[in-house]
């Protein structure tokens, strides 16, 4: 097994490292205390507010095309060929993965006037706008995979700027509000977008460029009414090479237990959300018996139901989070809640119950993703330093499951098919629930300095 090393923690070693327990102990108890000291004065309600706002718009513009947008297009260019979908996702998440620390890197160590964040973002909101224009003139599926691999790269700037910014201002006693309101953000926009999506569907340039002008408008309030320190001044320890940056995208575990066993946790949960959500619109034209193109409307009144479950489930479990200061029980629960309603959509047998799952999966979302958002903070190695590497490198956590799962499931479409050879959507929630329970219990289990 390969060993990863922290760049400049000492020579490297062919066998284990041993860590005496008292030195693991000292270690807990100092993390503790860092994740639950207030060593930043509280934000005021207009940056909660605008970074809400922010969030919902490139939400908005990003998942749009997820939730929809790209399974119509893909209908349209390749018919009967859905699985394309799973490698056009694929193929821009796991470019995300190879760029994204790198950004990170060179976010942290940005010098301008603007600030270290807010340039990145800037470039990321131009550059996630091209992306959107070329899905929308897409001649065949080549362009349009690299029109979503641009409009990743582009909207993954502005995301990441966002939760670099509050790994930069949040103290401790708000990060679980605030990821629940910004969690609620996240989940009402693709239900709003699928509204919108049915509506446009008959244009591509409407299906893809409305979304996206929306967010950018959202996030241009953040840039303009949320100051950032000048940088330009910012001492660096030491210079960057091309080694050295790419020795960033390593670090030794062992260094970290918390955050490194946090980050497998959120990847065994969202890979069996990704599992489960990247085929959802193939999923319910199978089970309806409708065209692809005529259920944005079920996709809407399904999301519209869930949206008072994810508020429920965000804004609750962040807030009692931060109450109770607790994480992980609720962290565990959101995945109970979610396997539950991943069951019940696998065996809907009508309309009434795959709404009844999708407001039970919802919950468990909203309540995994605010409080487990909050628990990243608490964990986040050297947030005064280099929070955009580490965000970026937790990061993975997310975008690799992005990445492999939707290639994954098409061998799982296969089994059990049912008859007449329509593929086995059940199986992607089935394993799903399975999944969303083992991250939950990762993180209940090895997190050590959160409770």
């Amino acid at each position: 097994m390969t060993q990863i090393n922290q760049p400049g923690a000492g020579p490297e070693t062919s066998g284990p490292i041993v860590v005496p327990p008292e030195s693991v102990e000292a270690e807990a108890l100092a993390a503790l205390k860092a994740a639950t000291e207030d060593d930043r004065p509280p934000v005021p309600k207009s940056y909660v507010v605008l970074l809400i706002l922010a969030l919902f718009g490139t939400n908005l513009a990003f998942t749009t095309p997820l939730v929809l947008s790209l399974a119509i297009q893909i209908q349209a260019l390749a018919p009967q060929n859905e699985e394309y979908l799973g490698f056009v996702l694929g193929a821009a998440a796991g470019l995300g993965l190879i760029v994204g620390p790198m950004f990170g890197v060179l976010s942290d160590r940005t010098r301008s006037r603007l600030g270290r964040r807010r340039p990145w973002m800037v470039a990321g909101l131009a550059v996630g706008l091209i992306g959107l224009f070329i899905l929308a003139i897409a001649p065949n599926v080549i362009v349009l995979a690299i029109g979503w691999i641009v409009s990743t790269l582009g909207w993954g700037q502005i995301f990441g700027g966002l939760q670099n910014s509050q790994a930069d201002r949040l103290p401790a006693s708000q990060r679980g509000k605030v990821a629940g309101l910004t969690g609620m953000a996240g989940m009402m926009a693709p239900v709003i977008g699928s509204v919108a999506g049915s509506a446009l569907s008959s244009s591509p340039y409407l299906l893809f460029l409305v979304p996206g002008l929306i967010g950018a408008v959202l996030v241009v309030l953040f840039l303009l009414f949320v100051q950032e320190p000048d940088s330009r001044d910012l001492i660096l320890e030491e210079k960057l090479s091309a080694r050295g940056l790419f020795s960033k995208y390593l670090y030794n575990p062992r260094s970290y237990p918390d955050f490194s066993w946090n980050f497998v946790g959120r990847f065994v949960f969202y890979f069996g959300l990704t599992l489960s959500s990247a085929f959802t619109a193939f999923f319910l034209a199978s089970r309806l018996n409708l065209p692809i193109t005529e259920i944005g409307g079920t996709i809407a009144l399904v999301g519209l139901l869930g949206i008072v479950a994810t508020t429920a489930g965000a804004i609750g479990g962040g807030f009692l989070s931060d109450r109770f200061k607790q994480r992980k029980v609720f962290v565990l629960a959101g995945g109970v809640i979610f396997s539950v309603g991943a069951v019940t959509t696998a065996f809907a047998p009508s309309i009434e119950f795959i709404v009844i799952g999708s407001f039970l999966s919802s919950v468990g979302i909203g309540v995994f993703s605010a409080v487990d958002q909050a628990l990243v903070l608490d964990v986040l190695p050297e947030r005064d330093t280099q929070a955009a590497r580490f965000n970026a490198l937790n990061s993975f956590s997310l975008t690799v499951p992005q990445s492999l799962a939707p290639i994954a499931a098409p061998a799982f479409l296969v089994i059990g098919m049912v008859s007449g050879g329509d593929k086995n959507y059940s199986i992607l929630y089935l394993i799903a629930a399975v999944l969303t329970i083992i991250g939950g219990l990762i993180v209940v289990t090895k997190v050590k300095s959160v409770r």
